[in-house]
């Protein structure tokens, strides 16, 4: 079992920044640096859609509607994945929820997610 907690999400004017964290605990978090991580979102009204991977081996990928903005990184000694999200804009709102199965045919990941956190972004 692995339990995923994110925080950090809040109220920002767009350009601003914020850095989402999602720390990982249970039984299986002892293998936290093994999996690869990933954050998605869902906006209001839409799919749940992919944002960021992280993979094991620190391999980095990103929706085209976040590359140069948000960045994904994790700490494994301390099991935590984060998104440093930069320059917002509005059509960034929606919640952001973290998933030990980015890829969703990975069946070789465990699939365990979040409790969301919400980040909404003013003009």
């Amino acid at each position: 079992q692995v339990q995923l907690v994110e925080s950090g999400g809040g109220l920002v004017q767009a350009g601003g920044s914020l850095r989402l964290s999602c720390a990982a605990s249970g039984s299986m978090s002892s293998i936290f640096s093994y999996f690869a991580m990933g954050w998605y979102r869902q906006a209001p009204g839409k799919q749940r859609e992919l944002v960021a991977v992280i993979t094991g081996g620190l391999i980095t990928s990103y929706a085209d509607s976040v590359k140069g903005r948000f960045t994904i990184s994790r700490d494994n000694a301390k099991r935590t994945v984060y998104l440093h999200m930069n320059s917002l804009k509005p059509e960034d709102t929606g919640v952001y929820y973290c998933t030990t199965r980015p890829l969703r045919t990975d069946t070789a990941q465990p699939d365990y997610w979040g409790q969301g956190t919400q980040v909404t972004v003013s003009s």
